[in-house]
């Protein structure tokens, strides 16, 4: 795949995980600084590893969001948490996969994602109830 077919396909993942809005957004607002990189994230996170076939898009949500908890990156755990609900990864799903973080990355880390996650669950509720 090409770098142009990496990035292109990167963009139409990245849109249905984590929303065309959100990513809309965070292209416009680029500039000369951080241009190359949301590119470089488009391209490589988005197209060569999302785009595999190794991993379905629900695989590969809960591994982020228990990385993301671990690490922890609660901004990104939210965005995540959402693009997660968006490939069928159910709220249970989301729940066992924190209950794993807490055990193997400490309480601490666990009471944080769920905090994250219950705050990104209730605002996908709500988004999409008004659909």
């Amino acid at each position: 795949m090409s770098k142009s077919e990496h990035f292109d396909t990167g963009l139409e993942i990245r849109k249905a995980v984590v929303g065309a809005e959100y990513v809309e957004k965070s292209m416009s607002n680029a500039d000369d600084f951080n241009r190359d990189f949301q590119e470089l994230v488009t391209s490589y996170c988005w197209g060569a590893v999302w785009g595999r076939d190794g991993l379905t898009r629900r695989e590969r949500s809960m591994l982020n969001i228990a990385m993301l908890a671990a690490l922890p990156r609660p901004h990104e755990l939210k965005l995540h948490t959402k693009g997660a609900l968006r490939n069928g990864v159910t709220t249970d799903e989301i729940r066992e996969v924190l209950m794993q973080v807490a055990i193997y990355a400490g309480v601490p880390t666990g009471v944080e994602g769920f905090r994250i996650a219950r705050e990104a669950i209730n605002e996908f509720e709500a988004e999409n109830s008004a659909e």
